[in-house]
């Protein structure tokens, strides 16, 4: 059994704040840390239930904060960005199941840490007519590769944004979300007890999980928060600007329009 962990960093169960997933600041160190402590009680566990290979892909920001001097020995890290798949890289049809571990809800949720689409910059990321967070997104390339998302961890409210965006899977809520930079927090202890028993699960029943697809052609509504981000990426070939701040594009199949909402999202970056 093979497994592929897409691990983002606002969904662990001690972070709270920026600064916590920052590197600029001085407590990033310390929850990059517990960052890496949790994926290594997934991977223990996904191990302990007979996976013989296991992916994890560093998804959040830089995409080089999990410790490889600390990671579980029977992981493969992918570090750094950018990649060709960014929060996927790595995905293929030789994996039986994906985890997405340390995600958060989509942007305009509360109560929710740090909610937000792949970027700040980001209001609102429809698909085919249907709201996104980075789990609904990152589950359709998932698909295109017909492998189930089985496990999704982060607040409650990250687990109410995928069960509107996906099929069936295993939720585990680590932390109640209180506000967007406040939340109940659980001993770690009970907050591995929690993953390791959602693992179990999720990989007891693996025939059961169907794989998200996205029906085709794709079409994509992207709205920013600043009309100067949606100026910037208007100048691509084929990206209609629908007013001030939302952009529309369609797209024969889903990892095509994928790429095309990432060089969106790559030009508004070059706004200041």
């Amino acid at each position: 059994m093979k497994i592929y962990i897409s691990a983002d960093m606002e969904g662990i169960s001690a972070v709270v704040g920026l600064g916590h997933v920052s590197p600029e600041n001085r407590e990033y160190e310390r929850f990059r840390k517990l960052m890496t402590r949790e994926i290594n009680a997934v991977v223990e566990a996904a191990v302990q239930c007979g996976a013989k290979e296991v992916v994890v892909n560093d998804s959040h920001n830089t995409m080089d904060n999990i410790l490889i001097e600390e990671l579980h020995p029977k992981a493969v890290l992918i570090s750094g960005s950018p990649k060709p798949m960014s929060m996927m890289e790595g995905i293929d049809e030789s994996f039986d199941a994906v985890f997405f571990i340390g995600y958060h809800a989509r942007a305009g949720s509360a109560p929710a840490i740090m909610d937000h689409t792949y970027t700040g910059r980001v209001f609102s990321v429809e698909v085919n007519g249907k709201k996104m967070s980075e789990a609904g997104l990152n589950a359709r390339i998932a698909g295109c590769f017909n492998v189930p998302v089985v496990l999704v961890s982060g607040d409650q409210l990250t687990i109410e944004c995928a069960k509107q965006e996906l099929n069936e899977f295993v939720g585990v809520v680590v932390k109640e979300a209180l506000g967007r930079y406040a939340a109940k927090i659980y001993p770690f202890e009970v907050v591995k007890e929690k993953l390791r028993a959602g693992v179990e699960e999720a990989l007891s029943k693996l025939d059961r999980f169907k794989p998200t697809i996205e029906k085709e052609p794709v079409e994509i509504k992207l709205t920013f928060y600043n009309s100067a981000f949606a100026e910037a990426a208007s100048l691509l070939p084929n990206v209609e600007r629908l007013d001030a701040r939302m952009l529309r594009f369609t797209a024969q199949n889903y990892l095509e329009a994928y790429r095309l909402l990432r060089v969106c999202l790559s030009l508004s970056s070059l706004v200041k």
